[in-house]
């Protein structure tokens, strides 16, 4: 069946088509159209997620990229079509919160005929509201003209699934997803499909949280976790060794839970310590060597706590698959790190997605509306946004 996908829970505008095949313990995933705005350059000067400006620019930029998504997938046929007065009033009243996307919708839907699409898919949560409301809006708009049911869909749910958007590859049950993302961090047993538990998760900030804090602290641009991981590889690469060490929270505690916000303050104090010292400052800021040298001890902190985690997991249950998801996985020293990781665990097998499926995208929802859609069939009450949604 072929699934159109509709993801805008934070900063990313995504939309896609894929083609799904299979049952829950085989499912297969074809990418026919896939198109992504990222606005992280237009939230940089404000130093994080703008949920108003975030809002406006998806209303922008969903019509655009779900045409470029048709066209790719080879489904965009023009057909001048009339739209009936009764349903256009229809239209126009669910998307009047919506700046622009009435008139954009409107346009599309009277210029091309309906795809052939089986099923839309869209983010419910969690993310940011606003910014969730604008696909639940369009996905129900698309889905009341073209007449196609809807799924709705987890966006924590969709990161899970991810490394299945490679083909030929298969999650193998009992699992345990290691979910390490701007929001959240969270280790979660996985029974099957849609049959999750939690069996820990951060207590203050989540990991991309504290990078993104801590990459401030050190004056960095926004977004901050890919400028941490350049500097810690450049400090790798030229074999420095910090001289400050930083904190392991939570590293040795009889449970499975998080923390980061102790060692995003451990910066805190040594930047502000560093900056009173004027052989570590440099045109009132720190020298690159020590910024250099405090990225790199940060994501060995970092990753330290949570292949720790990791490893009390698989020393403690029984699990065939470990599968790693969230934005932060991009980054190349933890995703090695597991890698090393599993070599102790033989009988485990590590899933970890494509660097480009890693972070937010539309590949991901339709995958996981597909297997929501194979195990409970289409939504059908009323799709909400639900900023806090859990597993």
């Amino acid at each position: 069946m072929k699934i159109l996908g509709i993801e805008t829970s934070c900063d990313e505008t995504a939309v896609c088509i894929i083609e799904a095949d299979g049952r829950l313990d085989a499912p297969q995933f074809t990418i026919k159209g896939d198109a992504l705005f990222s606005q992280a350059k237009m939230h940089a000067e404000f130093g994080g997620v703008y949920p108003t400006l975030a809002k406006r620019e998806h209303a922008k930029n969903l019509v655009p990229l779900l045409k470029k998504a048709l066209e790719d997938a080879k489904l965009a046929l023009p057909a001048p079509i009339l739209l009936d007065p009764e349903f256009e009033t229809k239209l126009q009243t669910m998307l009047e919160r919506e700046t622009g996307l009435y008139d954009a919708v409107k346009e599309l839907i009277t210029t091309y005929q309906k795809p052939p699409i089986d099923l839309i898919a869209v983010t419910t949560g969690p993310g940011l509201e606003p910014a969730l409301w604008v696909g639940i809006a369009f996905a129900k708009a698309l889905s009341l003209a073209w007449n196609i049911p809807l799924r709705a869909t987890n966006h924590m749910e969709g990161h899970i699934v991810s490394p299945l958007l490679e083909p030929k590859t298969k999650v193998e049950f009992p699992a345990v997803a290691l979910l390490i993302s701007g929001g959240h961090t969270e280790l979660v047993a996985a029974r099957g499909w849609m049959d999750y538990m939690i069996l820990g998760k951060t207590r203050d900030d989540a990991v991309g949280e504290a990078f993104d804090k801590t990459a401030r602290l050190l004056n960095l641009p926004y977004p901050g976790g890919p400028e941490i991981s350049r500097l810690a590889q450049e400090g790798r690469l030229r074999k420095i060794k910090p001289q400050w060490p930083l904190p392991r929270p939570m590293i040795s505690t009889d449970n499975l839970d998080f923390s980061f916000s102790g060692i995003k303050t451990a910066v805190l104090y040594l930047t502000q310590k560093l900056h009173s010292m004027p052989e570590y400052s440099y045109s009132s800021d720190l020298s690159p060597e020590i910024k250099m040298e405090i990225a790199l001890e940060f994501e060995n902190a970092v990753t330290d706590v949570l292949i720790a985690k990791a490893r009390t997991v698989l020393n403690t249950y029984e699990v065939k698959t470990l599968i790693l998801g969230g934005g932060v996985v991009a980054n190349s020293f933890i995703r090695e790190s597991f890698k090393n990781l599993v070599k102790e665990f033989p009988e485990t097998k590590l899933l970890i997605p494509n660097i480009t499926h890693a972070t937010d995208n539309a590949l991901m929802i339709a995958a996981a509306g597909y297997l929501n859609y194979l195990k409970n069939g289409p939504t059908t009450e009323e799709l909400k946004a639900e900023g806090n949604l859990s597993l």
